[in-house]
């Protein structure tokens, strides 16, 4: 979801506060660096939510005499049992798993395309995305506005030059899904989604469907069109809980190119307004 799938996918988080400028989508979940990339100036910081214990609720009142025990009602959180991936579909993840694993750097140009539901309108972007392991994936946006975004190590950067403005927030990547994190090289995406086969007429590659096994606050589904030849990602979507959809296609994917570690920084003008928020403010 990403550095080939989204990072853009699938991800997504607490918002951070955001100039005044129109920007655009910033990558949430999943393919060149982090989808399941795609909601304004968000951060992938959000914790993953605990899945409510099954059984009978100690905290609840004891069952009367002579009455039959009831069986709890099934939670929120609760969803049927995957079923296993076919012999097609593993090999496919499995490539794809390993595929990112000997992956050490990449660079891609994306074209972004988020479809609102709710406005029903579509805002799409292009740039170039650049990743190197481990954890260092810069977004540059080129259209329709120059906008720079960099996740390195435990911060991700929002850089405006249209606004003179440097926004600088926490990421907490342990709590990265695997949709995301699958593409730095860990997670296992069968530990954490159902993935079948779709249907896709006009999709170039293979489309691998991934339903979360458990309830998610941040996304609904990550969709991955993936080379059956190379097993890299084309594309990547995300949806998102109210049915928008994030997706990020990947073009001219070079990987294991020797990208310099400071090719990541971020050389801004010193009259740049900086938004440092990993900075506690005193009480």
């Amino acid at each position: 979801m990403f550095l080939e799938t989204l990072l853009a996918t699938l991800l997504s988080a607490q918002a951070v506060p955001q100039s005044s400028a129109p920007a655009p989508a910033a990558p949430t979940v999943a393919q060149g660096a982090p989808a399941g990339a795609g909601k304004p100036l968000v951060t992938p910081s959000e914790a993953a939510k605990t899945p409510a214990p099954s059984g009978v609720n100690p905290a609840a009142p004891a069952q009367a005499p002579g009455k039959p025990a009831t069986t709890p009602a099934p939670t929120a959180e609760t969803k049927p049992a995957a079923k296993p991936m076919t012999p097609e579909v593993k090999t496919l993840v499995d490539r794809m798993q390993a595929f990112y694993e000997k992956t050490g750097d990449f660079r891609a140009s994306f074209k972004q395309d988020y479809k609102y539901k709710t406005f029903r309108r579509t805002q799409s972007s292009e740039g170039v995305v650049t990743y190197k392991k481990p954890g260092l994936m810069r977004w540059e946006y080129q259209t329709p506005s120059a906008r720079t975004f960099v996740l390195a190590g435990n911060k991700v950067y929002a850089y405006d030059p249209a606004a003179q403005s440097l926004t600088v927030a926490s990421v907490d990547t342990s709590q990265l899904s695997a949709s995301v994190t699958f593409l730095f090289g860990q997670g296992r995406l069968a530990d954490e989604f159902a993935i079948t086969k779709g249907a896709c007429k006009d999709c170039k590659g293979t489309l691998l469907v991934l339903n979360p096994l458990k309830e998610e606050p941040r996304f609904k589904q990550v969709r991955l069109e993936v080379d059956p030849a190379s097993a890299q990602v084309l594309k990547s979507t995300v949806v998102d809980p109210d049915g928008s959809e994030n997706t990020i296609s990947f073009v001219n994917l070079k990987t294991n190119v020797g990208l310099a570690a400071d090719s990541f920084k971020l050389d801004v003008p010193d009259d740049t307004r900086v938004d440092d928020f990993t900075k506690q403010k005193k009480q």
